[in-house]
C-alpha cells in the first residue's frame, strides 16, 4: 500500500539523522533530539568523551557527550549549533504490533540508508533482562547503531541498537525522553566487567575497571584501570545494574564509591562529581 509523502518522510528523517565518526571502533548513526545541538545515539557508539559528528549538509562538528547509559545503551551528545532539523518523537507506549517501521542510519559506509518493516512487538526480548524494546522486522547492519526507528508519520519511535534472531531492537522513544528528562547524567567514563573479589570472609562482588576515559568523572576523581568498584553510597554492588543505579540522577551531584586497588584487604573510598566533567576529588 502506498503511502502519501513517503518520500518526503524519508527525507524529513535523513536530515534528522547524523554519522557519527567513532575512530577505530566503526562508524554509528544519531538522531538530532532538538534543534539546539542534542543528539540521542546508543551508548556502545559514543564510547570516547569527544566525538566527530557529520550533519547531513556535510558539515562535521565536533561532539562532546553529556550523558550516558549504558544499561539502556543511550547517550547524549551535544554540538555546537542551531536551528537544527530535529526529529519529531512518538507515544511509544501506543505503538502496536503490524504498524510499519522505518529505519534510517548509515550500514556499511552506505549514508541515509534507509529499510522498512513492521512492530512485531513493544516490551522485554527473551535472555535481554526486563527492560523493553521495540522490536521490528527491519533490516539493520553495523552502522545503523544510534539511528531513528520511525512510524509512518516520520515520528521516532526508537533508537536502533541492536539485531537478536531476525529482529531490530530499539530503545523506546519513551524511555529516550525518560533518560534526557534525567540529565542523561549517569556518564561515570569507564568500562567494567563483573568480578569476584576474595576475601578472608569468602568472595564479594566487584566491578572491575577495564578503561577510564581521559577527561571523564572517573579519571578526575584518580580512578584508574585495575581499581574494583564496590558500591557506593554505603550500599555494596551486586550486579552491574546497581552501579547505573547508583549514577541516575539529575544535574551536578556527588557519588561516593567505594573501591580496592592493589591490596584486596583495604577499602579506598573516592567522591566522584557527576554533571561536572571539569573537576573531581583525588582517591583515598
Amino acid at each position: 500500500m502506498a503511502i502519501p509523502g513517503f518520500g518526503e518522510i524519508g527525507e524529513k528523517l535523513r536530515r534528522s539523522t547524523v554519522l557519527i565518526h567513532a575512530g577505530g571502533r566503526g562508524n554509528g548513526s544519531g538522531v538530532i533530539w532538538t534543534s539546539d545541538g542534542t543528539i540521542v545515539t546508543n551508548a556502545h557508539v559514543a564510547r570516547k568523551s569527544s566525538l566527530r559528528v557529520e550533519l547531513w549538509d556535510g558539515r562535521e562538528l565536533a561532539a562532546e557527550v553529556v550523558g550516558r547509559d549504558a544499561r539502556r545503551d543511550l547517550a547524549a551528545l551535544q554540538v555546537p549549533a542551531d536551528n537544527l532539523p530535529a526529529a519529531r518523537a512518538a507515544d511509544s507506549s501506543e505503538l502496536r504490533p503490524g504498524e510499519l517501521a522505518i529505519a534510517i542510519g548509515n550500514p556499511l559506509g552506505f549514508v541515509g540508508a534507509l529499510t522498512t518493516g513492521v512492530i512485531h512487538a513493544v516490551g522485554p526480548f527473551a535472555g535481554l533482562g526486563g527492560q523493553s524494546w521495540v522490536q521490528a522486522s527491519v533490516r539493520l547492519a553495523p552502522g545503523n547503531s544510534g539511528g531513528p526507528l520511525a512510524d509512518a508519520q516520520g515520528r521516532v519511535i526508537g533508537i536502533n541498537t541492536m539485531v537478536a534472531g531476525r529482529l531490530a531492537l530499539a530503545v523506546p522513544a519513551n524511555s529516550v525522553r525518560h533518560f534526557l528528562a534525567s540529565g542523561g547524567g549517569d556518564w561515570l567514563g569507564v568500562s567494567v566487567h563483573p568480578v569476584r573479589v576474595p576475601q578472608r570472609e569468602g568472595w564479594r562482588f566487584g566491578l572491575a575497571l577495564l578503561e577510564v576515559e581521559a577527561s571523564s568523572p572517573a579519571s578526575q576523581s584518580s580512578l584508574m584501570p585495575g581499581d574494583i568498584l564496590l558500591g557506593a553510597d554505603g550500599k555494596n554492588f551486586a550486579s552491574i545494574d546497581d552501579l547505573a543505579q547508583a549514577l541516575e540522577g539529575r544535574g551536578p551531584r556527588t557519588l561516593r564509591l567505594e573501591f580496592l586497588r592493589g591490596d584486596y584487604q583495604r577499602v579506598r573510598r573516592v567522591s566522584v562529581e557527576l554533571g561536572v566533567i571539569t573537576r573531581g576529588s583525588r582517591a583515598a
